[in-house]
């Protein structure tokens, strides 16, 4: 799964990489948690928008969000079947840009937590599907969730599951809204490649979601005692 990231790329570096209209403004997060704003972009009328959306998917069909699972992460497996995220794989796919994201590692009765980016330390995209809420009183919540897949060499000897990562060359393939396009979108759903990415490990005060910056990622392992464990 995906239960928490980092972003520390400016909006600027964000615009030029994820191709948006808006210009935002917002500080670097180091550590991003459920429920809290995310941001992404998707497309409208053509064109790549961004916006910021609560980390959890609240499907149109819910009646009481109170009631109802929170939706960080959808599987890909078998995600277009899935009631909770038919409808947003088929027309609501986003990207999610991160710096990198962060997985714990079980050992015994305690985890280990561990910070996850690409080798070449740019941002990332992850795929993501988004949802507008509308509750009984007309007001509207803009939610998300994060698609995540089997983990690569990297990210299994740590977890079972990691973010899908898109590529910059399908950015366009993945967020075209056009329903003739679904099957081709759904192919980019996989591991990213093992060279793509590395991990190591990280304090835990990365745990506290209080705890938000830049010393949450600073190493205290080598990705190569990883390997060697």
């Amino acid at each position: 799964m995906c239960g928490r990231f980092a972003i520390k790329s400016t909006p600027d570096y964000l615009r030029r990489l994820l191709g948006f209209v808006e210009r935002p403004n917002f500080p670097p997060r180091y550590n991003i948690a459920p429920m809290q704003p995310i941001p992404l972009v998707r497309v409208e009328n053509g064109a790549r928008h961004f916006i910021f959306a609560r980390w959890g998917l609240i499907p149109s069909w819910v009646k009481d969000p109170r009631q109802f699972a929170l939706l960080i992460n959808a599987r890909a497996e078998g995600i277009a079947e899935k009631p909770s995220f038919r409808a947003a794989i088929r027309r609501r796919r986003c990207l999610v840009p991160a710096d990198g994201f962060y997985e714990w590692r079980r050992e015994g009765k305690s985890k280990r937590p561990y910070f996850i980016r690409a080798r070449g330390g740019e941002p990332m995209a992850f795929a993501g599907i988004w949802e507008t809420w509308i509750g009984a009183d007309g007001g509207e919540i803009d939610t998300a969730a994060i698609i995540t897949c089997a983990a690569n060499a990297v990210l299994a000897p740590i977890h079972a599951r990691m973010p899908v990562v898109i590529p910059p060359e399908a950015f366009d393939r993945w967020l075209d809204p056009d329903e003739t396009k679904f099957k081709e979108a759904c192919v980019l759903l996989k591991p990213a490649p093992d060279d793509f990415m590395e991990a190591y490990e990280v304090s835990p005060r990365v745990n506290k979601a209080a705890h938000d910056d830049a010393e949450n990622i600073v190493p205290v392992a080598s990705a190569a005692d990883i390997k060697a464990a």
